[in-house]
């Protein structure tokens, strides 16, 4: 089960062939007070995950990120918003990070297994330079609409992908969910990814 409303994770899923449910739970995304931004996106995947606790299923949560110096740049509130935070991001390199958790039973033979429920959480990190961007562009790209519910305002895998000049680290972890993050948090819990590939 993915507990995320996002459709750039459903799509990554879809694109393995695997067969998934989505439930969305409500969660208070809001930073602690001094919350360095790793220990705020693991938080909020384990606390997305354990909102469907004890359904005896695997639930895969995610949280994402821009950081960019000391400032954190979530999903915009406006359009006002997302034109600040592309203003700021345009011309410089920023840092996506990406909260991943894994909650359900664990085989047995894996730590606390035995059929036990367990959550297996970690952090990836991309680094993305995008290009200048002028008020036009930026314009032009909030009008969109595209901006408006992706954390610091783009997509690098759509229209934001012409403001994109470079990614470093891995490329789906700065659409929202890291691919070989999950994989390797199946195998934490003892299942093999690869098993539920249709």
């Amino acid at each position: 089960m993915l507990a995320s409303a996002s459709p750039r994770r459903r799509e990554l899923l879809a694109s393995l062939g695997l067969a998934f449910r989505v439930r969305a739970p409500g969660v208070d995304e809001s930073p602690r007070p001094g919350e360095d931004p790793r220990r705020l996106v693991r938080r909020l995947a384990v606390a997305k995950a354990a909102a469907y606790a004890g359904a005896g299923e695997l639930v895969l949560a995610a949280d994402t990120v821009v950081v960019l110096g000391a400032e954190m740049l979530g999903k915009p509130r406006d359009r006002d918003d997302a034109r600040r935070m592309l203003a700021l991001i345009a011309g410089r390199e920023h840092v996506v990070l990406t909260g991943v958790a894994l909650r359900g039973p664990a085989r047995s033979g894996v730590e606390d297994g035995a059929g036990g429920e367990r959550c297996a959480a970690a952090v990836a990190s991309s680094r993305v330079r995008m290009a200048p961007m002028n008020g036009e562009e930026i314009e032009w790209y909030v009008a969109t609409g595209e901006p408006l519910d992706k954390a610091g305002s783009y997509a690098v895998q759509g229209l934001g992908a012409l403001f994109v000049e470079a990614v470093r680290g891995n490329y789906t972890n700065v659409v929202g969910l890291p691919l070989p993050t999950t994989y390797r948090l199946f195998a934490a819990l003892g299942h093999d990814l690869r098993r539920f590939i249709a």
